[in-house]
């Protein structure tokens, strides 16, 4: 059991090293960027808005298929491809001459997140299902974290070395480190584990199958089909809960700085203490969600984060307008962390990737669009009426936590 833990505990490393990077890119770059590509491509907030919609968009399209193609090919050729995108999609952004290959940048990076991103929580979870909140969780955290720790970085670099400098240096840090990650993390299926591993793996699996069998609840085991998740009320209660509370979270990357902004306040603190709750909350709201259930976690965080909209029109001092958007950050990393062991505990393990995949499409299809977009769009609409944005995402907070409390388990059954 020792040798099979530490070989779960490497995956798990290299997952967290890989997802470093990802997050860093969704979370950081639009924010730290939006004020030079508004100045050097002359373009107003919902241009760069769409910045976002772009990156969702990616992760709506793909995961379902990298989802797939993770149970073919396992998690370390699934990292290299990552590492490839993520590469191409840097030269492209040093190529553009206006927005538009910004918003390639934009697709094509993500295209190497989800590769990334779905992948390692099911290797994760597949590695530690005793403690799928815990592990999920975990590499939410690195997943949320990295911008508020990459964020001032990132600043400092483009002052000192210039865009496209930085831009390559990110590059070559994002190759070396999926490299390694790539060297440590695996699926169980693919990890080579010795007999004595692999009856330890089954035990685990055995014990956590008894114990739902105890307790009247459904075994990790089950294998629910996409079709059958996709027939089932639980998933699109979760669909829909990305589309509000996925909307309400990602739209304060890039409001956290323009709302700043507006007030002539620097906007780096904010955003890097929006990133701060949205990192710790994944590893707080994972452990909740294996004692208390993703349900009344989530309620909660949700809550929390309309709370912090609902307040932020009435701030102007930077402490306070910090505070409120940690609140939502909270909230927003709380929908990353419960939604994995939740949709797990539902649906089994077997077919997570492409399930979660499917539900990620709220979140790139819908939330990219009624979130950053839309909310750019009606501050040019409003002459950066600021109230009337945070009042609408504010509400969607409020939907998300009504909507993930209707979510009940599947009827039971064993596969």
């Amino acid at each position: 059991m020792e040798s099979r833990n530490r070989k779960g505990w490497l995956s798990v490393l290299g997952c967290c090293m890989a997802i470093f990077w990802s997050g860093t890119i969704a979370f950081g770059y639009p924010g730290v960027m939006r004020a030079y590509w508004q100045e050097t491509y002359n373009v107003g907030p919902g241009a760069v808005g769409l910045v976002v919609s772009f990156m969702l968009l990616a992760l709506a399209v793909c995961m379902f298929f990298t989802g797939k193609w993770h149970m073919k090919i396992g998690m370390r050729k699934c990292l290299l491809i990552g590492a490839a995108f993520t590469a191409v999609a840097m030269l492209i952004l040093n190529a553009a001459q206006d927005m538009t290959l910004v918003y390639v940048w934009a697709f094509v990076v993500n295209v190497g997140c989800s590769f990334i991103y779905g992948p390692g929580l099911a290797t994760v979870q597949q590695w530690f299902p005793q403690k799928r909140g815990f592990v999920s969780g975990l590499l939410n955290l690195v997943f949320g974290i990295s911008a508020a720790i990459m964020s001032p970085i990132l600043g400092y670099l483009l002052r000192e070395f210039g865009y496209n400098n930085m831009n390559y240096i990110c590059m070559a840090l994002i190759i070396v480190t999926i490299v390694i990650a790539a060297m440590i993390a695996e699926v169980p299926d693919k990890a080579n584990l010795s007999e004595e591993e692999q009856a330890a793996h089954k035990a685990i699996l055995t014990a956590l199958a008894e114990k739902a069998k105890q307790m009247g609840t459904q075994s990790v085991s089950v294998a629910y089909t996409v079709g059958e998740a996709l027939r089932s009320k639980p998933f699109w209660l979760i669909w829909f809960t990305w589309v509000f509370m996925g909307s309400a979270g990602i739209s304060m990357v890039t409001l956290s700085t323009s709302y700043t902004g507006s007030l002539g306040l620097a906007g780096i603190m904010v955003l890097t203490t929006f990133n701060i709750t949205n990192g710790v909350s994944r590893i707080i709201a994972g452990t909740l969600s294996d004692a208390i259930g993703g349900q009344k976690t989530g309620c909660i965080s949700f809550i929390i984060s309309a709370v912090g909209y609902f307040a932020l029109p009435y701030m102007g001092t930077l402490s306070s307008i910090a505070f409120f958007s940690a609140l939502v950050g909270y909230g927003f990393g709380t929908l990353f962390a419960i939604t994995p062991p939740l949709a797990s505990g539902i649906f089994g393990l077997k077919y997570f990737g492409m399930i979660f995949g499917l539900i990620f499409t709220a979140y790139g299809f819908v939330a990219g669009l009624a979130g950053p977009a839309l909310a750019g769009y009606v501050l040019q609409a409003t002459q950066n009426n600021y109230g009337v944005v945070f009042n609408y995402l504010a509400a969607f907070s409020l939907l998300g936590a009504f909507l993930i409390m209707l979510v009940k388990p599947m009827k039971n059954r064993v596969n």
